[in-house]
Order: C-alpha cells, then sequence, then structure tokens
C-alpha cells in the first residue's frame, strides 16, 4: 500500500481566482480580512486597482453634512 500524502489547503487567488496551496500564495492582510495572491502579478493588479478606487472615493463630492 502506499502512504497518501495530506492535502494541502487551497485558497484562492483574490484577482484571478486560481486555486493555489496557501503555503505558496502571497497575503495581504487587512484588518478583517486576509486576501490571497497567486503571485506579484496579481498583488500588483490588486494594489493598483485599491489605489484608484481610494482615489475615486476621495475625489466624489460629498453629500449634504
Amino acid at each position: 500500500m502506499s502512504e497518501r500524502k495530506p492535502v494541502a489547503e487551497q485558497v484562492p487567488c483574490e484577482i484571478c481566482r486560481k486555486e493555489i496551496p496557501a503555503s505558496e500564495a502571497k497575503v495581504a492582510e487587512a484588518t478583517d480580512y486576509v486576501m490571497y495572491f497567486c503571485g506579484l502579478d496579481c498583488f500588483e493588479k490588486w494594489t493598483r486597482r485599491n489605489e484608484q478606487e481610494q482615489k475615486t472615493k476621495a475625489d466624489s463630492p460629498r453629500g449634504p453634512a
């Protein structure tokens, strides 16, 4: 009989949704959650997207106070 190897925990990349082993994922920790990235390319895409969203929020007019 052959021994079964333990299956590594798989997590989805935040950008491309590719399943990757948690031990190999790049991690960005936020205050309430953790995001996983399959590599630096996806992490950089997320960073640029997040920066753009923050800029858009900062530039949008605010409603009445």
